[in-house]
C-alpha cells in the first residue's frame, strides 16, 4: 500500500532499525512450532525465512545505550501481565531494550507477572544490563499459560543475532494473524542534525479505536526529554492508532512504547518549541502510517477504509462522526461488496454522539478511480452506479462527509468486514 507523505520527513529503510545505535533480531524459540534441535539449531537455522515453517516468535530490541522512553497501554480493564511490569520499569522515563513474544499473551495468568519479570531477567544478563531497564511485551492467545523454557532456551541466540539490520527478523516474530510486516522510518532535521525515527507494529485483529489492539515499538535517536517524550507520544496515539478500527474489539495487551536515544546529537528537547514540534511531526508521520497499514491488513480485509471528516462544528465532534462510520458492520459489508449504499454511511453518521445538523451534511465517495456525489443537504442525489462501483473497485476507500458547520476536521480508518474475517476468528485457537 501507498506510504502517505508528511511534509518536514522523508522516508528511510531500517524500521526500528533506523535511528542510529538500535539492533535487532527475531527467532522462532518453539512456543507454537517445535524449537530447532541438533545440528539444526543455529544462528542460520534460527533465522529461518517464513516460509520454512518456522515462524519466529521472540523479538529483542536494543540500544546501545540507555534511553529516554515513554508508553501508552490498553485502556481495557483486562490487563496483559506484561503491561504491569513495564509500567513499572518505566516509572523512571528511560529504558535500553524490548523483549516481546507472540503466540501467547500472557493474559489472566496466575503466574503471568513472575514470568513477565524473567522475561526481562532473561534478556538483562544476555545484555549485561539491570531487569529494570527492560520493557516486555506479550501478544497471542489469552488466558494460556506461557512457558518460560522456550523463550529461556532461546536468549543465547536472539541476543547473538542482534543486528543493526535485524529489523525484519524482529518485526517477523511479534506478527500473529498479521499477512504482512508493518515498518516505516522517517527521517527529519532539527537545528541541522539529521534525526529518523522508525518502528514496527503488529496488529490485525481485535483492533477498535481506544488505543487500538496493537503492539507499537518506536524507537529515535533525537535527544528528548522523557517527560516531553511521553506528552509527544500520548498526543500522536489520539490522533493515530486511536482513530484505527477492524471490528470494534480492545484487546488486553495493547501497548505503544518509544525509546530516544538522543545519539542524533541535537540540542535536547526540553521545552514544546519549533524543535518538538518536528520531532511530533515525525512521530506522527511513523504512527499514522502504521496505523494505515494495521487497518488494511485488517483481519480477511480486502480494502483499507478513510473517513475525512470537515467543516464539522469541533475536531472533536469530526473524530466522533469518522469513526462511528468506519466502525459501522453494515457499511464495512457494503465496501467489500463494492456497493454505493450511501445510506448506511448517512446512517452511521447519525447516530454518532455529538451534535450536529444532519440537514447539511454531504457525502462523497472517492478513490484513484474518481470522486462522486452521492448526498448533498441530508439527502441523496443522483449519481451513476456504474462509475460508483468503478470508484469502490479499488483497493483504497475514501469516504469525504462534509458536516458544512464549522472548522472542525479528523480523520479514521478501518477496513471492509469480509467472510474470511468470520473464518479466520472461528478457529483462531488452532
Amino acid at each position: 500500500m501507498k506510504l502517505v507523505e508528511v511534509d518536514g520527513t522523508e522516508f528511510v529503510e531500517g524500521g526500528v532499525c533506523a535511528a542510529k545505535g538500535f539492533r535487532a533480531n527475531g527467532i522462532c524459540c518453539g512456543l507454537a512450532h517445535k524449537p530447532l534441535t541438533g545440528t539444526e539449531n543455529t544462528a542460520a537455522a534460527d533465522n529461518a525465512l517464513p516460509n520454512s515453517g518456522k515462524k519466529r516468535d521472540l523479538a529483542l530490541i536494543v540500544a546501545d545505550k540507555e534511553c529516554t522512553a515513554a508508553a501508552v497501554y490498553t485502556t481495557n480493564k483486562v490487563k496483559g501481565a506484561p503491561i504491569t511490569v513495564t509500567k513499572k520499569h518505566l516509572e523512571t522515563g528511560t529504558a535500553q531494550a524490548v523483549i516481546v513474544n507472540s503466540v501467547n499473551a500472557n493474559t489472566c495468568n496466575a503466574d503471568g507477572i513472575e514470568k513477565a519479570e524473567k522475561m526481562c531477567e532473561l534478556a538483562a544478563a544476555e545484555l549485561g544490563i539491570a531487569p529494570e531497564k527492560v520493557i516486555v511485551a506479550s501478544t497471542g492467545v489469552i488466558g494460556q499459560v506461557l512457558p518460560i523454557e522456550p523463550i529461556a532456551n532461546g536468549m543465547k541466540a536472539l541476543a547473538e543475532g542482534l543486528s543493526y539490520d535485524g529489523n525484519p527478523r524482529a518485526v517477523e516474530a511479534i506478527m500473529t494473524t498479521d499477512t504482512v510486516p508493518k515498518e516505516v522510518a522517517v527521517k527529519f532535521s532539527i537545528g541541522g542534525k539529521t534525526c529518523t525515527v522508525g518502528g514496527m507494529l503488529k496488529g490485525s485483529g481485535m483492533i477498535r479505536p481506544n488505543m487500538a489492539t496493537t503492539l507499537t515499538f518506536i524507537t529515535t535517536d533525537a535527544d528528548i526529554s522523557a517527560e516531553l517524550l511521553q506528552r509527544a507520544l500520548s498526543d500522536t496515539v489520539k490522533v493515530t492508532l486511536n482513530r484505527v478500527s477492524v471490528d470494534g474489539d480492545t484487546s488486553t495487551n495493547d501497548m505503544v512504547c518509544v525509546l530516544a536515544s538522543g545519539t542524533a546529537e541535537n540540542t535536547p528537547i526540553k521545552k514544546e518549541n519549533a524543535d518538538f514540534d518536528a520531532f511530533e511531526c515525525a512521530l506522527y508521520a511513523v504512527m499514522m502510517n502504521l496505523a494505515r497499514m494495521m487497518a488494511r491488513d485488517g483481519e480477511g480485509a480486502t480494502k483499507l477504509i478513510e473517513c475525512a471528516v470537515t467543516n464539522a462544528p469541533t475536531e472533536k465532534t469530526a473524530e466522533i462522526v469518522a469513526k462511528s462510520v468506519i466502525c459501522s458492520a453494515l457499511f464495512k459489508a457494503a465496501m467489500f461488496g463494492e456497493d454505493a449504499n450511501w445510506g448506511r454511511i448517512l446512517c452511521a453518521i447519525g447516530y454518532a454522539e455529538a451534535e450536529f445538523d444532519i440537514d447539511k451534511v454531504g457525502v462523497h465517495i472517492a478513490s484513484d478511480k474518481g470522486d462522486i456525489e452521492v448526498c448533498r443537504n441530508g439527502a441523496g442525489v443522483e449519481f451513476s452506479e456504474e462509475k460508483a462501483k468503478e470508484i469502490l473497485s479499488e483497493e483504497e476507500i475514501r469516504i469525504l462527509a462534509d458536516l458544512g458547520q464549522g472548522g472542525g476536521a479528523a480523520v479514521a480508518w478501518g477496513c471492509d468486514l469480509t467472510y474470511d474475517y468470520v473464518k479466520i476468528n472461528g478457529d483462531y485457537r488452532s
